[in-house]
């Protein structure tokens, strides 16, 4: 174990804004809340307990009047994403309310070949300015770690509620096997150094 002091991070080495959003001021983002990850061979560690961070923070935004874009990821017909089928479907406790954008994506990054920053205009967030957009969903080491880093590269301000997000262990380039709890930490942390904040829980968030 290192007993170093924390580096700085690159986001203080540039003055970055370390505040927390407000909930009520910024656009919620759900990233890939499908049943893809709730079982079978994309099960994830700690899906449960996300998901239902996840739909408190998603109510929360709702009673706040806080602007909601669900994503999901389509992988095509007969694989764990296939949104046509309820093994992709987003999760009936997260699902979409009347009026709530949904965005399809192909890539990791939720703006890459999509209409999600169209849609964020729309809903009068445009990017710079310091606007805030608040990140939720699976998995935290992929679609939410790059999402978060598009955001950034766009001019967004992201911040991650961790508790609403989850991972799986994996395999590392030795072959031992990375324990879901440290990718978890990893993926955050890796996010915090430059891309966006990162928030225990959706209460660390001011209305």
């Amino acid at each position: 174990m290192s007993t170093h002091a924390p580096s700085t991070t690159l986001r203080d080495v540039i003055g970055l804004d370390n505040r927390p959003p407000r909930l009520s001021e910024s656009v919620l983002v759900m990233i890939d809340f499908q049943n893809t990850y709730r079982t079978g061979v994309m099960a994830l560690d700690g899906a449960e307990e996300a998901l239902a961070a996840g739909a408190r923070l998603l109510a929360r935004a709702r009673t706040a009047g806080t602007p909601v874009v669900h994503v999901v990821n389509d992988g095509g017909e007969n694989t764990p994403y296939d949104i046509r089928a309820h093994i992709g479907a987003i999760s009936d406790e997260v699902a979409p309310a009347d009026g709530e954008p949904v965005v399809v994506k192909q890539f990791p990054n939720a703006f890459h070949a999509t209409g999600l920053e169209d849609t964020l205009r729309e809903l009068g967030h445009a990017p710079g300015n310091g606007k805030d957009l608040v990140l939720a969903g699976f998995m935290t080491h992929m679609c939410v770690a790059f999402t978060a880093q598009g955001a950034f590269n766009l001019g967004y301000r992201p911040t991650v509620v961790a508790e609403a997000t989850a991972t799986r262990d994996l395999a590392a380039p030795d072959g031992t096997v990375l324990p879901a709890g440290d990718l978890q930490t990893s993926a955050l942390t890796t996010i915090t150094d430059l891309f966006g904040l990162v928030v225990p829980a959706g209460d660390a968030l001011p209305d």
